[in-house]
């Protein structure tokens, strides 16, 4: 005959860590999620500014420049709703919270658009 063994739930203190670190851990992954959408959409926003904006003049500036912009403002506005999508709990989100994830998205969509601008300029001598 051979024991099988349940898997019961602790209790006591040992059962109150294991939740306590599974918590920790379910939060960790949230940040993360917040962090990668701000990034995705922040790199989203930027080749949609550059496609949008239209080609640079010879001084190196879109027409369109303040589009840009707007697409900024945009996609920032947009992860609130993307959080509410992906199920991610956005209340305990604090002001500091919603800094960080705008400064993240305007830092990516600063770098695409800065990348994609140099590589696609016509060289002047």
């Amino acid at each position: 005959m051979t024991e099988t063994t349940v898997d019961t739930p602790r209790s006591g203190p040992g059962a109150k860590a294991e939740r306590a670190r599974s918590d920790k851990q379910q939060a960790h992954l949230h940040r993360i999620e917040r962090t990668l959408a701000a990034c995705f959409l922040g790199m989203i926003a930027g080749g949609l500014s550059i496609v949008l904006g239209g080609t640079p003049g010879a001084n190196m500036v879109q027409p369109n420049a303040l589009l840009g912009l707007v697409i900024l403002a945009a996609a920032i506005v947009v992860q609130r709703h993307l959080f509410i999508l992906l199920r991610i709990d956005t209340p305990p989100l604090a002001t500091k919270d919603w800094i960080y994830q705008g400064f993240l998205t305007f830092a990516l969509w600063f770098i695409t658009q800065t990348i994609l601008l140099t590589t696609s300029a016509p060289t002047i001598l």
